[in-house]
This record gives C-alpha cells, structure tokens and sequence, in this order.
C-alpha cells in the first residue's frame, strides 16, 4: 500500500518509509494523475501539463517513456502488486488509488462529514476538522503547481481548506472557546484579508473575549480594505454581526454559532 501527500509537497510513503518520485517531469505526472482522482486524463493534457509551451518533438513517446519510467518506480515500490497503478485507457492514462491513500481525497471527505455534522455535535467537528487540517503541510504541491489541471485543483484543495477552518473556528466559537481560537483567527483573517467570513468570527470571539473596542476596530479596517481593493461595502451579513456587537446583543455571547446562523 502506499500513500500519497499532496497537501504540501509531493510525498510517496511506502510501509518502510518514505520514497522519493524524482525529476519535475515525473512529479508533475504523478500530481496530474492524482488530482483526477481515480479519472483517466488524456494524453494531450498531460503533455500540456508537463511541458507547457516548450513540448518536446515527438511528445507521444517523450509521454510514453515518463509513463513506462512511473510504472517502473512504483511497481518497485509495491513488489507484491498484482498489476500496474498506472494504466491506459481509450481516454487516456489513469493512476488507481484505493480510497484512503490520497491525502486530498481524504481531507475533502471530512470537510463534507463535518458539513453535514457541524450543527448538531460542535465538539465532533471541532475535533474531526482539527485532525484534518493538521494534513496539511504548506501549499498544495509545495508550491509546485505544474500547470492548468494542477492549478485548478490546488484552487479546489485551498478553498476547501478555508471551508474547513470556518466550521472549525463556528464549532470552537459554539463550544465556548472564544479566546482559545483567537489567535488563529486573527492569523487566518491576516491570511484571508477579504474572507468576510474569518472577519466575522473574529469580531465575535474579540467581542465574548470583552474586547468590543477590538472587534469593532476589526470591522472598521475591513471595510476599508473592501472599498480601497475592491470598491465595494461590507457584506449585510458582516454589517449585521457589527450591529449585533453595537447593541450588546445578548445572543453574541449565549451561543457564538448560532449567532452566526441568525445574524448572517
């Protein structure tokens, strides 16, 4: 068995440690496998893929030979296999993982689990989405994106990655743990200056930590980095959880997640 790490630069762990694809050729093909996820890619994507602009004279074998080299490599690496990971198909080249070997595949599994968990049990999801976040472990390819299917895909990874540390952050703020997540908070709202969302939650664990001063303070430099960036207003949802902390409402402070839900 093996398992693949993609949250972060590529990494292939085998049951005796960890095995190194090497060359950008290969490792731009074993990624642009991965991310199709299980679905075959054509042969003339993965060539764009792998060379961009400068593809080679006769980019039918040049992608052949990568291909026989992967297949070689990775059947050294489970000796025991029956048959080939990589495999061709009528619409291209597939690479067969078995369903928990891919990190991505994994962490996108558990943000979907946790959407639909994150309502009914704050401390499940608040632990689940903790454990997967710790997945991750710099930018998606370790900022080696390759080209368009990798790029689109580290895009999908990204936001799913914001989508998970919102449910974190809803289900820490519903448990109470308003000071305990400040700090990431105000790192991720550092890191996701136009996320309205982190801004959100910000002002509300800032405001039940007895800094209404700060939460505000928040706010008023949201708006203007809306209006300098992208010339528009705070969204009503943002408006309204600074009105919520204006007036001292009571349910701000009674349960921080379903304030969330009724405010924004």
């Amino acid at each position: 068995m093996l398992k693949f790490s993609i949250l972060g630069a590529l990494q292939v762990r085998t049951v005796s440690g960890p095995a190194e694809i090497s060359g950008d050729l290969q490792r731009t093909l074993v990624q642009t496998l991965l991310v199709s996820e299980g679905q075959p890619v054509s042969g003339e994507s993965l060539v764009e893929e792998m060379w961009g602009e400068t593809v080679p004279d006769n980019q039918a074998n040049a992608l052949q030979a990568h291909v026989s080299r992967l297949r070689r490599r990775l059947r050294a690496l489970e000796p025991g296999r029956p048959v080939s990971r990589v495999t061709i198909h009528p619409s291209g080249y597939r690479l067969t993982v078995d369903e928990g070997e891919v990190d991505a595949a994994e962490f996108v599994r558990t943000v979907r689990e946790a959407e639909s968990a994150s309502s009914y049990d704050a401390e499940g999801t608040a632990r689940m989405l903790g454990q997967a976040l710790a997945l991750w472990r710099g930018p998606v390819f370790g900022g080696f994106p390759g080209g368009t299917l990798c790029q689109l895909a580290g895009a999908r990874y990204e936001e799913y990655r914001m989508r998970a540390m919102e449910l974190r952050f809803d289900a820490e703020l519903r448990l109470g743990q308003h000071a305990a997540v400040l700090a990431e908070l105000a790192e991720a709202h550092t890191h996701y200056p136009l996320r309205e969302r982190f801004c959100e939650q910000l002002m509300i664990a800032l405001y039940c930590s007895g800094r209404q001063a700060d939460a505000l303070d928040v706010f008023r430099r949201m708006r203007r980095q809306l209006d300098e960036e992208l010339g528009i207003q705070p969204s009503p949802a943002l408006r309204r959880v600074e009105s919520a902390i204006l007036r001292h409402d009571p349910a701000l402070v009674r349960d921080a997640r379903s304030t969330l839900l009724q405010i924004a």
